[in-house]
């Protein structure tokens, strides 16, 4: 299971860099792979840590994009995840995430 976690950390920091660089499509698509990879596992804190950074970068990367499709879900999944784990960087992105939309965490 750990190389599945460092499989899934993989894909998400490579979409981050991928979305800083400009390559939106090609962090969506490790976003993707790492959601569904990490879907796959057992419910654990580290799954859920993972799941709520993947989803939260998932809903930026969208809205770079103007909103597309799936983002508003990306994002409450990513704040309930955030929510859940209490994990202090997943509940600060979680915060940025929302204070443009006026809802408190």
């Amino acid at each position: 299971m750990r190389s599945a976690y460092l499989t899934a950390a993989r894909a998400l920091q490579l979409g981050r860099e991928g979305a800083l660089e400009g390559d939106q499509a090609r962090a969506l698509r490790l976003y993707g792979e790492a959601l569904d990879l990490l879907t796959l596992l057992p419910p654990e804190r580290t799954r859920d840590v993972l799941l709520a950074h993947t989803h939260l970068a998932f809903y930026q990367t969208l809205e770079l994009l103007g909103g597309k499709d799936g983002g508003q879900r990306h994002l409450q999944l990513g704040v309930s995840y955030a929510r859940s784990t209490r994990d202090p960087l997943a509940r600060a992105i979680a915060e940025e995430c929302l204070s443009g939309l006026d809802v408190v965490m």
